[in-house]
């Protein structure tokens, strides 16, 4: 079962995405919050699995609770829900470690689609915004990842070529007979060396350099 808690300002979003989500059997919606500092105190009393996290919001923003209750709790994943595209408010979120970022519009299957890929460790990002967030985390990589393979073990390298295919760490896991406590810990070390701080940074490198093949 997936705990969930909707922060919204608006009751009439938070009831309607209640109602939705409700439906799923495998998800549960805790509690419901309209505003980041209410939400951060049902984090702390419910301890939920995912946050659905809206952004422009009075007393705190979403980009404020994101990045307190991440900070806090690591383990909770934020996934935003918000009407808000410009690139301001999609980059911070990321910053601030939203798993996903989701436009309010987005069909109900897709949202749920989203949520049990969120708890899977996979990034969903809006179409609508994916584009241009590629394009400022290719321009803000830092060049001296771009020496990756003098630093990276065969296996880092082969780690590296499955996370950038998007694979997460237990499917990684399952496909080199490894265990995923193992995984992490490569996936660790491979953003360490690649003085990146996420996957996707990591990803992109790879794909820059064609280490993976798409088709």
């Amino acid at each position: 079962m997936i705990r969930v808690i909707i922060v919204d300002d608006q009751d009439v979003i938070r009831v309607g995405m209640e109602a939705i989500l409700s439906i799923e059997t495998d998800i549960e919606i805790t509690a419901t919050a309209a505003d980041g500092q209410e939400a951060l105190y049902l984090v702390e009393q419910y301890h939920p699995d995912l946050v659905l996290m809206d952004l422009k919001m009075p007393v705190m923003n979403g980009i404020q609770a994101t990045r307190l209750i991440r900070e806090k709790f690591p383990e909770i994943k934020v996934l935003v829900l918000t009407t808000y595209d410009a690139d301001e408010w999609v980059f911070d979120a990321v910053r601030a470690g939203a798993s996903g970022y989701l436009l309010k519009d987005v069909p109900k299957e897709d949202l749920v689609k989203a949520i049990h890929l969120t708890m899977e460790g996979q990034t969903t990002v809006d179409p609508k915004v994916a584009g241009r967030l590629f394009d400022h985390v290719v321009q803000n990589i830092n060049p001296i990842a771009s020496r990756f393979a003098e630093n990276l073990s065969d296996r880092e390298m082969e780690i590296l070529k499955l996370l950038a295919r998007g694979m997460n760490n237990r499917a990684i896991a399952e496909k080199l007979y490894l265990s995923e406590g193992t995984v992490r810990n490569y996936v660790s070390s491979i953003l360490t060396k690649l003085e990146v701080s996420d996957r996707t940074h990591a990803a992109i490198i790879a794909l820059r350099h064609g280490l993976v093949d798409l088709e």
